[in-house]
């Protein structure tokens, strides 16, 4: 370091400082590779450059909620990003091994910062710089120069006297021919700057007790395996669970439902997750949520009782929305909700087949059903139950408006070889553009998009009539029956009965059976594929072709529309087709096309349901808290004497002078402000008025 007696810009030359340490080869001495590594790491380049990625580190941690489920971040993110995101370890940022390695380099080049200043700073904030001479004063920013009738010695004390009314402490030194009185104050701005780098240090460290830094590395120890399967707590391993103690510091969530008690705390590592034990049990009495007039949550709070499991003393407490409780040592807080196991009755209604056969089912959500269809094995897994569904519709008005969808279940339909399909079905019917719907969400892959299949609803908006409907035209020799009526009729009305055109309408109507077969099975397009590929055959010219086309087209729906009336009269006596009966048919059109493509073959509609909500409880211990208190406070109060006080230097040479004396006075402030420059000028001008002299710098003080 430079002798800080000599003013920035007056620093001697190396080359007359050092001359005769240099080797003889006149080369200079090159620093070796450890002084170059510690004067990188305690460099500032090195520490905001740290700053900088922490402070992006935790900005995304902010923006990007954490410790979320993966397939959360799978249905968020779609594949690509989340597989991004997840190998950066955005999902946990705070206990990702590269924020964690920034923090270890950050404590590191703090820690040698100080180790290597402090010193220094301590003998700077002791030493009154007694050694100064005239040609060092002389070079200083802020000096002058006076001169006073009276003797050196009658000066000291004026001089001193003046030292502490300002605050400075003093001291003397008298050399031949000279008196020298430094003063110093503000010394604590030094102790600001060990306290501040200290407070950063705490602070840090408080941040890596409480990370997953211990987890981590009994995981790659072997001490505890990670666990991926989503099974109940008494089925995972004693390998991936973590005794009362294990842990000095963790973050863990839990969901208990109402009614229900829990005394663990699930904890996210890499792709799956361990379980910590707790030393208490929690029983969940009462969730409570309020919502806004749109349905989406107000707030929410749980009414818990907390049970010692070594004492057995209850402690009855509510949680709510950032009003944690402090039990024994842990902090609890209500950090979520869902479904705690809602009971549901439902009907499975047969798509295929027998289709428009409905059967119950009473399950819950959390539950499986199996079944078995046309020879293969299914589960339905039901997974959720939401009771408000927000979406973002345009009103008549042509805005956007939130409107309730009411409750619906989310389930997956699992075939026999582990491939799922999830579904998200609403209880009620929608209204769009004065038309009824019952919707099924269909989602084919984790992170896909949802699709709907639109099934319209009846005047007494049920379902029946469309599976009754689908139900008729799934019955092929009803529909080769219908076929041949209006064939008939057809044929009656032009006059033709005799027995050549009777086998030709069994015929003409066993093939209308055959294609409506397949479009209730597989769609519009394999109907139109088989109608083309019949007329291929047929060797006619392309405008006949797309005639006869049209004309067969034109049979098939004639044949359904019988389908659909007679389908009406079978529930309701129905006599007259209206408008708003075409309107049904032409949407029932659309749903039947849509089938082959949705991927089940029941349609399951949910009936009633018997609500049960439970609580997201995050759990924490986190002994680092206190540090990062300690260091808070440490960090303030250092900033505070670094901004706040200043560390001054003044000093006082006299020598005789004539019959009097010559005073130099010189001053420094540890950072250039212009508050020193008043009040150096200030104490110049109180100086010349206590020691009775006058300016020799055109009577005021200068500062060159």
């Amino acid at each position: 370091m430079s002798d800080p007696m000599i003013p920035p810009g007056q620093q001697p030359k190396t080359d007359d400082v050092n001359r005769a340490e240099r080797p003889a080869s006149g080369h200079a001495q090159q620093p070796s590779a450890t002084k170059r590594s510690l004067g990188w790491l305690t460099s500032m380049n090195l520490a905001i450059t740290l700053l900088v990625f922490l402070a992006i580190a935790s900005v995304i941690g902010t923006v990007l909620k954490q410790n979320e489920s993966f397939s959360n971040y799978l249905d968020q993110f779609g594949p690509f990003w989340f597989a991004v995101f997840r190998d950066l370890s955005l999902f946990d940022v705070y206990s990702a091994t590269w924020f964690v390695a920034i923090l270890l380099f950050l404590v590191a080049s703090t820690s040698l910062c100080i180790t290597r200043n402090t010193p220094s700073y301590l003998r700077d904030i002791r030493n009154f710089r007694l050694n100064a001479q005239e040609k060092s004063l002389r070079g200083f920013e802020h000096q002058s120069e006076m001169h006073s009738d009276r003797e050196p010695e009658q000066l000291i004390e004026p001089t001193q006297s003046l030292l502490r009314q300002q605050g400075f402490k003093s001291r003397v030194k008298q050399r031949p021919g000279e008196i020298l009185i430094s003063g110093r104050k503000g010394g604590l701005n030094r102790i600001g700057y060990i306290l501040t780098h200290l407070g950063i240090i705490v602070i840090l460290l408080g941040g890596l007790l409480d990370s997953k830094m211990q987890l981590k590395l009994m995981n790659t120890l072997g001490m505890v395996k990670v666990e991926t399967a989503n099974i109940p707590v008494n089925e995972v391993p004693v390998g991936s669970k973590i005794p009362v103690g294990g842990l000095q510091a963790f973050r863990g969530n839990v969901n208990i439902p109402e009614g229900k008690w829990g005394d663990v705390a699930f904890i996210g590592l890499k792709d799956g997750y361990v379980v910590q034990e707790l030393p208490f049990k929690v029983f969940v009495n009462k969730f409570k949520i309020t919502h806004y007039d749109t349905g989406m949550p107000k707030s929410y709070m749980s009414n818990v009782t907390l049970t010692d499991k070594k004492t057995g003393v209850e402690l009855t407490k509510t949680i709510e929305v950032n009003h944690p409780i402090h039990y024994m040592g842990y902090n609890i807080f209500q950090s979520s909700f869902g479904d705690g196991g809602t009971k549901l009755k439902m009907e499975a209604w047969q798509l295929a087949g027998k289709a428009g056969v409905a059967q119950p089912i009473d399950s819950a959500v959390f539950q499986k059903k199996p079944f078995d269809f046309d020879g293969k094995k299914y589960t339905l897994e039901f997974t959720d139950f939401r009771m408000y569904n927000i979406n973002p519709v345009v009103g008549p008005d042509g805005l956007v408006h939130q409107k309730n969808y009411g409750p619906s279940i989310t389930f997956k339909l699992r075939d026999a070889a582990g491939e799922a399909i999830e579904y998200q079905n609403y209880f009620f019917p929608i209204d769009f553009k004065g038309q009824q719907y019952f919707l099924s969400g269909v989602k084919r892959a984790i992170g896909g998009q949802q699709q709907f299949l639109y099934i319209p609803a009846d005047s007494n908006g049920s379902i029946k009539t469309f599976m009754a409907y689908l139900g008729t035209l799934s019955d092929p020799e009803r529909m080769q029956q219908i076929a041949a009526q209006l064939i008939g009729q057809v044929s009656d009305a032009a006059g033709k009965t005799d027995t050549t055109d009777s086998k030709l309408t069994q015929s003409a109507s066993a093939s209308i059976a055959q294609l409506i077969h397949l479009f209730v099975t597989q769609g519009f397009g394999a109907m139109k594929t088989q109608i083309d590929e019949s007329l291929a055959k047929r060797n006619l010219k392309p405008d006949t072709v797309k005639q006869a086309e049209q004309a067969s087209v034109s049979v098939v729906r004639s044949v359904l529309e019988r389908a659909f009336i007679e389908t009406l009269q079978q529930q309701g006596d129905k006599k007259e087709f209206t408008d708003k009966d075409a309107k049904f048919f032409d949407d029932a059109m659309d749903a039947i096309s849509a089938l082959p493509a949705y991927g089940a073959p029941i349609m399951v509609q949910p009936i009633s349901f018997k609500q049960i909500q439970s609580t997201g409880l995050e759990i924490t211990r986190a002994p680092g808290t206190l540090f990062v208190y300690i260091g808070s406070i440490m960090l303030v109060a250092g900033i505070f004497m670094l901004f706040y006080i200043h560390f001054r230097r003044q000093w006082i040479l006299i020598k005789p002078e004539g019959s009097g004396a010559r005073l130099l006075v010189a001053g420094s402030d540890i950072r250039k402000n212009l508050d020193f420059d008043k009040d150096f000028s200030d104490f110049c001008t109180e100086l010349m008025t206590v020691t009775e002299s006058k300016s020799k710098n055109d009577d005021k003080p200068t500062q060159t």
